[in-house]
């Protein structure tokens, strides 16, 4: 189960020429589906930059294709801490058909990812601690 959900409308310019979403889109999903989830959390990233001199990069990230998704289809992209570490955080991050059906909007599995995200500092881009206010809030009420 998610942490957070984010709702994701396939469009044209998501699809490939068999008219299913190109396999590198699903990425893009997943990255504003975890900017949401920071945003849902009071974290901005233009703030942290500006007051905090860290920004936020992909170091590692795993996708196992398990269903096309196709042109029109509503989708949710789950976000979930696996594990927050001093300076990175790794996260599940699985895409599924919305069904409006299903009480948690949630239909078949298209998609599962492992994200690993690393707090750097924005002039060096060497890893830094999140800052203490982040951290509690990626860690939420763990």
């Amino acid at each position: 189960m998610s942490d957070f959900d984010w709702p994701v409308r396939v469009y044209y310019e998501d699809t490939d020429s068999g008219g299913v979403v190109y396999h590198a889109n699903y990425l893009k999903f997943m990255e504003r589906a975890r900017s949401e989830w920071l945003r849902a959390r009071g974290i901005r990233q233009d703030a942290l930059r500006a007051e905090c001199g860290v920004i936020f990069a992909v170091s590692h990230a795993e996708l196992a294709y398990l269903r096309p998704a196709r042109f029109d289809q509503a989708l949710r992209v789950g976000v979930q801490v696996l594990q927050a570490r001093r300076a990175s955080v790794h996260l599940a991050q699985d895409i599924h058909l919305q069904d409006e059906t299903q009480d948690n909007n949630k239909g078949t599995l298209l998609a599962r990812g492992r994200v690993t995200v690393v707090c750097i500092d924005a002039q060096t881009f060497r890893p830094r601690a999140f800052p203490d206010h982040v951290r509690r809030e990626i860690l939420g009420d763990r």
